[in-house]
């Protein structure tokens, strides 16, 4: 039996005449247990009635906010037996559960079907599900990807920086695909692909901004369409080198790290003062001329003291040290592995659809999923990576305990449980 399915006050009843020494013995180790912290009142009488973890990790969604979207999203064709909500909860489940197809996916659920019932979920045929998520569209994911982002920023750690301004990375990524399998998705003589296009926000590392679109399209046609908060830094590398974009974001309040270019032509203004100890070469003032008109930069050099390897950063921030300049661009790496996180963890290799549509949904859900474990850790002050955390959930779905048990270390995990060991042991 354990001791989470007891009340104190059914404890008590376990025993027909139980001595006033022996009671009171007893109400002082509760006490002495309360004051430890290793057994609260609500977790004993909690227990009983816990949710699995998918029903838990499905709660971090509000329902009234997810149906009103879905309403704004709606087609107009009702599919009676197959809700938004339990297309979202088969979808978040595949990638959760690393299930590899529809088949997989379906199948699975369905073996857990008493439990998918306690969810409010229905069963449904894989065609029924391949029709929704080829005619249900993918806007409303995205939706959903965007108001799950604001929540996850308002409890986001701030970055590693000292200066205050948000720091955001551009990058994307590219999925392959066959052509044969996903025509629309043409991306080269004999191979399709789609390219997510990502801005990663530093304050926890959260997703801000992400796109999807043929893999042909160039990454410094989206950036375009970007609107950062006045006095933001945008770190990215040399793909996305518009000098002309350089200056609507200089007179837009922006700034930006990249890396220059080998054949860029440019003329030293100024020399600056460096620290060669920290690695930094040297600190120029340049002037590089776009359109027939000057723009004034800053090009910082330095050498890896770690690798050896030399860099040129160019960059529009005047004020800033050349070494936390390097620094910035040194922390652009942490949206490659973003991609590699997802790509390794979710279902984004292989899909459920054919259809663009449900490409598109499939991908949105994999950034909500990132973004509900991100939520967790942050509110729960969680010490495994995220990476252990989608390992960790994908064998204890339908387990039916807290959540944060799971999240739990293994040594504070061990010590809860001989603690409820002991205080079964005096009371039996």
């Amino acid at each position: 039996m354990s001791i989470h399915f007891l009340g104190e006050g059914y404890l008590m009843d376990m025993f027909d005449s139980p001595s006033k020494r022996k009671m009171s013995e007893f109400s002082s180790f509760c006490d002495m247990q309360r004051m430890s912290n290793s057994l609260h009142k609500k977790e004993i009488s909690d227990m009983a009635h816990a949710n699995t973890i998918f029903h838990q990790v499905l709660s971090l969604i509000p329902r009234t906010e997810f149906e009103a979207l879905a309403k704004k999203y709606s087609t107009g064709r009702a599919f009676r037996s197959f809700s938004r909500w339990n297309q979202f909860a088969c979808l978040l489940f595949i990638h959760l559960a690393g299930r590899q197809s529809m088949r997989d996916g379906i199948r699975s659920l369905g073996a857990n079907i008493r439990q998918m019932y306690h969810l409010g979920l229905r069963s449904v045929a894989r065609s029924t599900f391949a029709d929704a998520n080829s005619k249900r569209p993918a806007e409303f994911f995205q939706a959903i990807f965007g108001k799950l982002y604001q929540r996850c920023s308002s409890v986001a750690p701030g970055h590693k920086f000292r200066f205050k301004a948000k720091l955001y990375s551009f990058d994307s990524s590219v999925i392959k695909l066959c052509l044969s399998a996903f025509p629309w998705a043409s991306y080269r003589a004999k191979r399709g692909g789609l390219k997510i296009h990502t801005v990663l926000d530093h304050d926890g590392y959260l997703p801000a901004f992400v796109r999807v679109t043929n893999a042909r399209l160039h990454d410094s046609k989206m950036v375009k369409m970007l609107r950062l908060p006045k006095g933001s830094i945008a770190v990215f590398d040399k793909a996305y080198i518009n000098y002309s974009w350089f200056r609507t974001l200089s007179a837009s309040g922006l700034f930006f790290v990249t890396r220059l270019k080998t054949n860029a032509v440019y003329k030293v203004l100024k020399r600056n003062p460096v620290r060669k100890s920290t690695g930094v070469t040297s600190d120029h003032v340049i002037v590089v001329f776009s359109q027939d008109k000057e723009l004034h930069l800053r090009r910082v050099g330095y050498r890896d003291p770690e690798t050896g390897k030399f860099y040129e950063f160019l960059t529009n921030h005047l004020n800033l040290s050349a070494k936390t300049i390097a620094d910035i661009y040194k922390e652009r790496w942490q949206i490659e592995t973003f991609f590699r996180l997802i790509k390794q963890n979710l279902r984004l290799k292989s899909f459920v659809g054919t259809s663009e549509n449900a490409v598109l949904s499939q991908i949105y859900v994999a950034m909500i999923a990132y973004l509900m474990l991100a939520w967790l850790k942050f509110k729960s002050s969680v010490a495994f990576s995220l990476q252990e955390m989608f390992q960790l959930l994908q064998v204890n779905l339908f387990d039916r305990r807290e959540m944060e048990d799971i999240f739990k270390p293994p040594d504070a995990f061990h010590d809860n449980i001989n603690n409820d060991y002991r205080l079964l042991s005096y009371v039996a």
